[in-house]
């Protein structure tokens, strides 16, 4: 052990109690802004200015040290670390002489006489255990202690973002402390903040797939982790002479080509680029129905014999190399040369590349008219099994709440133990009865079950039935109602929250049903839009971009269900009883 090492870890050591002397002095100060009861001693005010003065006497201490080699290194601010390697025996006294110097510190902070010597009573006695084992020490035969030094450094701005969430969480530990001696609002505030720092966190993968929707190729992955801030590459139009595009219309919609033969009797054939679904595809045109349209073509910077540029890429060569039009400087603009790709790098922004959606759109089949035909099935799906749901569960479960017929209850009985039965016990059967009927490649299958109630909301809505008071349903008779009318009238009306409950979840299986159109849909006409996203996934998997832009217009109605009908889904967990899964 050096001279130096030695020095340093003392300063080191000073240091650390500096800077904790200094978090308790912060610490001590904030109780006694927040507790009025603190304020009025001056027990608080004498702790506040012994932990100032020790932890300024510490540091100025430290300041005068000369600096270790190794502190000389680095920029910003160091914090230094150090660490002692030492046989058991040692440690055990550095622990005693620690404890005996804390024990010091609380005498001297007592609060009478009688409390300031039963610290220093025990300061004694953990330094009559220190000596005890620096005595074992000394007898030790591997008594050697060495000093492993080093330091970490810290720009300003992660400095600052310490001291400020240090401050604030201390802030926050002294009013939650409080929280019993105020009315509530101190437990009110910690307990949003915990609610919005978990919204935060769970929030995290659905804010990664709306930002990745708006992502080039480029920042899918990089070096530096994920890339929360999208750029998007510059670009001008540009009308290509040497391969022109021309838009014209091919059944029955717009398409954008370019030429790859002149027929003999003077038609253009066009090979489609856009929409992607179709692309490759050739049709024949009259010029004279057809349109030059420019593309947008990317900009890319470089040096060119010493000078910086900016430049339009006017050609892909296929060796790789590219032909770039210099756009900046004046002195080259105008002027062309050919580049390797490393010599260049693409002109970028901040901004969502909202090319993203309409791309996604454009590589659905065009029989699904962009994806049009995949939303209006599955709104087809949500209606009809929301509107069956209710009707049919809402009446089995007042006939067997308020009717009185015989084997009411062993019939009851027999359709609770239906929830028993697993879905693919009755998976095959329900097939054959579909293929029978000839629904195969139909919605029929996905919505007309819903029609003929559900054993689980039977019994919930029933409970609710059963819950109201019957003068309602003798005062609808008395008043000449039917039990039709009485039901939709009288009773309906007192179950709604269970009915809206219902409808929320019906709606989210509904939506997000992926095995029933799996099993009975196999044309694209017929498909929802959760079997379609498993489609595009397995087509257009290796472009993330493009797949989280499909799923997020995908989920956004859910989306927005959730957002008005919250409520509802708090309610449907209480009243389910999933709460205390």
């Amino acid at each position: 052990m050096t001279t130096a090492n030695a020095l340093y870890a003392f300063a080191t050591v000073l240091s650390w109690v500096g800077w904790i002397s200094g978090v308790t002095a912060l610490w001590i100060l904030f109780k006694m802004i927040f507790d009025g009861k603190a304020a009025d001693t001056s027990r608080g005010f004498r702790s506040l200015a012994i932990s100032s003065l020790l932890a300024g006497g510490c540091l100025l201490v430290t300041a005068l040290i000369p600096m270790h080699e190794s502190a000389k290194e680095g920029h910003g601010f160091r914090v230094p670390i150090v660490w002692f390697v030492m046989p058991f025996s040692a440690w055990l006294a550095t622990c005693s002489v620690a404890m005996a110097l804390y024990r010091v510190v609380q005498g001297l902070l007592g609060l009478n006489a009688e409390d300031r010597l039963e610290r220093l009573k025990a300061a004694g006695i953990w330094v009559v255990v220190a000596v005890a084992f620096v005595g074992l020490y000394r007898h030790d035969p591997t008594n050697k202690i060495d000093i492993l030094t080093g330091g970490l450094w810290l720009v300003p701005q992660t400095l600052a973002a310490i001291v400020f969430l240090a401050g604030a969480g201390m802030a926050a530990m002294v009013i939650a402390g409080r929280a019993t001696k105020t009315r509530g609002y101190a437990r009110t505030i910690v307990t949003q903040a915990a609610l919005l720092a978990g919204s935060v966190i769970f929030g995290l993968p659905f804010a990664f797939l709306v930002i990745t929707s708006f992502k080039e190729d480029r920042d899918m992955s990089s070096p530096n982790g994920i890339v929360w801030v999208p750029r998007v590459q510059d670009t001008v139009p540009y009308f290509d002479k040497k391969k022109p595009v021309y838009e014209g219309t091919y059944a029955g919609q717009t398409v954008q080509g370019t030429p790859i033969a002149t027929n003999p009797d003077g038609t253009i054939k066009i090979d489609i680029s856009k929409p992607m679904a179709i692309r490759g595809t050739t049709f024949s045109a009259q010029i004279s129905s057809l349109k030059v349209v420019p593309v947008q073509i990317p900009i890319v910077s470089g040096v060119a014999d010493g000078v910086p540029f900016e430049g339009k890429v006017i050609e892909e060569m296929d060796d790789g190399h590219r032909r770039i039009s210099f756009l900046r400087p004046p002195s080259l603009a105008g002027k062309e040369q050919v580049f390797a790709p490393a010599d260049v790098q693409p002109v970028r922004h901040i901004g969502l590349r909202w090319e993203n959606y309409s791309d996604a759109l454009n590589f659905l089949p065009p029989e699904t008219d962009s994806g049009l035909v995949y939303l209006k099935n599955t709104l087809i799906l949500v209606v009809m099994s929301v509107l069956g749901t209710i009707l049919s569960s809402s009446i089995v479960a007042y006939a067997f709440s308020r009717m009185r017929f015989p084997g009411r209850d062993p019939l009851f009985a027999v359709l609770l133990s239906t929830m028993m039965l697993p879905a693919a016990v009755t998976l095959l059967p329900q097939f054959l009865i579909f293929r029978y009927l000839g629904w195969i490649d139909t919605l029929y299958p996905l919505w007309v079950p819903a029609f003929f109630a559900s054993a689980f909301n039977v019994f919930l809505l029933r409970q609710f039935f059963k819950g109201i008071p019957m003068e309602l349903e003798d005062a609808a008779k008395i008043d000449g109602c039917s039990y039709a009318k009485t039901f939709w009238s009288v009773m309906l009306p007192q179950i709604k929250p269970a009915l809206a409950v219902i409808a929320v979840w019906t709606f989210m299986g509904a939506w997000n049903n992926f095995m029933g159109p799996l099993i009975y849909v196999n044309s694209p006409e017929n498909m929802p839009l959760s079997y379609a996203l498993q489609l595009f996934q397995g087509d257009r998997g290796g472009e993330p971009g493009l797949m989280m832009a499909f799923a997020t217009m995908c989920i956004l109605p859910v989306l927005a269900v959730f957002f008005f009908a919250q409520r509802y889904f708090i309610e449907g967990v209480t009243l389910s009883g999933l709460g205390g899964r």
